[in-house]
């Protein structure tokens, strides 16, 4: 894959799909995206075959399915049905094609809950996921290895780590955090509401992710799982203290009671080794630029609409 080459992305709709597009094509790809609206749903196993046999891709990366963690509780059939039948049905659709290569996009949140002795977290760490939505990456990924143990289909599962930038959804906890400086910025004061900040996380830039998947599609050898980290924990207070630092306007802060999880992982961190060895890869770009541009964007968001009432101090 040195060359460029013919490439579909799933999840094209979403958060990363279109920086992994932007990726693919800057380095010469073919690139299609199919999103939510313009594709097979991930439930129709013939549309995917004929969309698959239609463009003969090289490689395909699947991005798509059910990503709210949160929601995957109150929806664990739906959950699992998209994550992991979702991506059977790709794979099935990718058989036929010879040579062609599926990076799955799983994520770190097939580890489960972890104490801080398990640190860092490598590839033979132990998965046992706790959400219903880890449970079904955990499927999915099953699933993508039995292809390349009994079909032979070349697949690469990726796991990602917490992943951040400009156009993240809001549920997220940096772009919830810009959001609220950029309206106290607008309208000269305000309070950032949080929940609990000790959690430590491992935190990339979603531009060196997409990076690594094409690196992995590249490189990475068929049947084999790679963790995608920046090997760095980082304590959401500090998060949102380098997001203060920038803002234009005093900010205050207060503990929301109602945002406080019942059950907080204390910390996460991951080994990208292996990764590197394959791939050469590693993490460029730094937290504090990747939280200048989400306020940047949250700041763009906002321009234009209306002043709210300022709070009292």
């Amino acid at each position: 894959m040195s060359e460029p080459v013919k490439a579909i992305v799933t999840g094209a709709s979403g958060f990363v799909g279109p920086y992994l597009i932007e990726h693919l094509a800057s380095m010469g790809d073919d690139v299609i995206g199919v999103g939510s609206v313009d594709g097979p749903d991930l439930l129709d196993t013939a549309g995917w075959e004929s969309m698959l046999s239609d463009v003969a891709p090289d490689v395909v990366y699947h991005l798509a399915g059910w990503s709210d963690v949160g929601d995957s509780w109150q929806n664990p059939h739906r959950t699992f049905r998209i994550n992991a039948e979702g991506t059977m049905n790709v794979l099935l659709g990718a058989r036929p094609i010879p040579g062609v290569r599926v990076v799955l996009v799983s994520s770190a949140d097939v580890y489960g809950t972890v104490m801080p002795d398990e640190l860092p977290l490598t590839e033979n760490s132990r998965v046992k996921p706790r959400s219903p939505y880890g449970a079904s990456k955990e499927a999915a990924e099953a699933i993508a290895r039995q292809f390349h143990r009994g079909y032979g289909v070349n697949t690469i599962i990726a796991r990602p780590f917490n992943h951040m930038g400009a156009g993240q959804s809001v549920n997220f906890a940096a772009p919830a955090f810009a959001r609220k400086i950029a309206e106290s910025e607008r309208d000269g004061g305000g309070t950032v509401t949080h929940g609990d900040l000790s959690p430590r996380r491992d935190i990339l830039d979603v531009r060196d992710v997409v990076r690594a998947y094409r690196l992995l599609a590249e490189k990475g050898a068929p049947g084999s799982t790679y963790n995608i980290c920046s090997g760095v924990d980082t304590q959401m207070t500090e998060v949102l203290g380098m997001l203060i630092s920038q803002a234009r306007v005093p900010i205050r802060t207060l503990t929301d009671p109602d945002l406080i999880r019942p059950i907080e992982l204390a910390v996460h961190r991951g080994s990208y080794d292996r990764l590197h060895a394959a791939t050469g890869w590693s993490p460029r770009i730094p937290l504090s630029d990747t939280l200048t541009e989400v306020l940047v964007h949250a700041r763009t968001m906002l321009a234009g609409q209306p002043t709210t009432q300022q709070e009292p101090t």
